[in-house]
């Protein structure tokens, strides 16, 4: 088992999407990347703690592959915007993603160099790429919220059509 951090914005759209990966275990909303220790969620929406929303995942390498869990966050975000995430705007919805070894910094690395050069986004990528130090979960309320909360507006508006690319492109990774 291994562990993956990635920050794309909001932290339901991200953990709904790892959630439906065959091969991933676990997906924990949460914080990382600030200043102070256990941050609520209060404060992290304000952006003074400096944290990011971010997802950590707990995957199994032999039936996903980091460069998988990599394609899959970059297809389902936008890269190229600093600080935000469609309407949601801070640094809290900054792209990022917290390596956990020297493998998925390298990995990272020659994946967004990779898509850089083949010109798959029209602006640069402005993802940010930060060794892993201590990720804070998120209160209850926030885990599992699509799939407790699907009629809610946002996410109808917004992370339902992520899955719904989801599954259009990875069919053959989902559960």
């Amino acid at each position: 088992m291994e562990q993956a951090t990635f920050a794309g914005g909001c932290f339901w759209c991200t953990e709904t999407l790892f959630s439906r990966l065959d091969g991933v275990s676990r997906t924990v909303p949460g914080y990382t990347g600030g200043f102070i220790k256990n941050p609520p969620y209060r404060e992290v929406c304000t952006g003074r703690t400096g944290h990011a929303e971010c997802v950590q995942i707990d995957f199994e390498p032999d039936i996903i592959s980091f460069e998988t869990l990599l394609a899959v966050f970059f297809d389902t975000h936008d890269p190229t915007t600093l600080n935000r995430q469609g309407n949601d705007v801070g640094t809290q919805y900054r792209s990022a993603i917290f390596y956990h070894n020297e493998e998925q910094k390298i990995a990272a690395s020659q994946f967004i160099q990779k898509v850089t050069n083949a010109l798959v986004f029209k602006n640069p990528i402005v993802t940010e790429l930060n060794a892993f130090d201590v990720f804070y979960p998120a209160e209850v309320d926030h885990h599992d919220y699509y799939n407790l909360n699907k009629n809610q507006p946002y996410c109808t508006a917004v992370i339902t059509p992520k899955v719904q690319k989801l599954v259009e492109k990875y069919s053959s990774k989902l559960k």
